[in-house]
């Protein structure tokens, strides 16, 4: 079916899509898999890891109300954001993603979440990552880049 608009995929192809589509694999897995990774002390690791992400995720999107700019990974951001939790890593959201797909897999007993995590943090990088920075290093030129010098990707 061609009309030329919009593919699906373009609708879909948002970070939290793809980290809804890792933990419903995970999911499956503990439908289908008797829990590999059960021990209360990696069930209550996998609660730190899970409330770790959502508070990155949290002090993240406060950083991104607080400047008035755009969330959104597709767009352009109207101001670069360097305080905060973006001082310690310059993509909190897409940590926070994946310290949720591992957090959670630890709690569901789940190792497929574990091995999903690197392909998530592929994902987010070619995805996602790369795209905005070049976005940013073009709106926000020499800050940008004393930016990226100071704060790792990740961590």
């Amino acid at each position: 079916m061609s009309g030329g608009g919009p593919s699906l995929i373009r609708y879909l192809d948002y970070p939290p899509v793809w980290l809804l589509a890792a933990l419903g694999v995970v999911w499956l897995e503990t439908v289908a898999v008797p829990p590999l990774l059960g021990q209360p002390f990696v069930h209550a690791v996998g609660t730190l890891v899970t409330l770790t992400g959502a508070l990155l995720f949290g002090l993240a999107g406060w950083s991104f109300l607080r400047a008035r700019s755009t969330i959104i990974p597709h767009q352009t951001p109207q101001h670069l954001i360097t305080t905060g939790i973006f001082r310690i890593s310059r993509n909190p959201i897409y940590l926070a993603d994946v310290l949720i797909l591992v957090g959670l897999s630890l709690r569901w007993g789940a190792v497929g979440g574990l091995l999903l995590a690197p392909l998530l943090v592929w994902v987010l990088r070619v995805r996602f990552i790369e795209p905005e920075e070049a976005r940013i290093l073009d709106q926000f030129g020499d800050d940008a880049r004393a930016y990226f010098a100071r704060t790792r990707r990740w961590l």
